[in-house]
């Protein structure tokens, strides 16, 4: 894969696999409580799986999944789509995560 001046701010390599970074753009307050979210859904996962809880595995990876989206680390490249779109989206998906019920 062809490389550029730009790959440092948009990926972090870890033991050789790339990984998206988050956006920059989405403000530190909006972007922690996203992080907090990924983080439980991240345990919750963890825990559903040694519980053998099919459904709530798919739940905590619906959680991660969302937060994910809205950190810019899933979906489309950030740095394609405009900086106001990406914060809009990273606020509704901030709004979907407050909606699910507690993991």
């Amino acid at each position: 894969m062809p490389t550029d001046e730009h790959d440092e701010e948009r990926w972090l390599v870890i033991d050789g696999r790339r990984w998206r970074r988050t956006d920059p753009v989405i403000p530190d307050d909006l972007a922690a409580a996203l992080r907090s979210h990924l983080g439980r859904g991240r345990s919750a996962v963890r825990s559903a799986k040694r519980a053998d809880d099919e459904a709530a595995v798919a739940a905590a990876r619906r959680r991660v999944g969302l937060a994910k989206h809205g950190l810019g680390e899933r979906g489309p490249y950030w740095w394609e789509r405009p900086e106001h779109e990406r914060v809009a989206d990273a606020r509704a998906a901030l709004r979907d995560l407050d909606a699910l019920p507690d993991a």
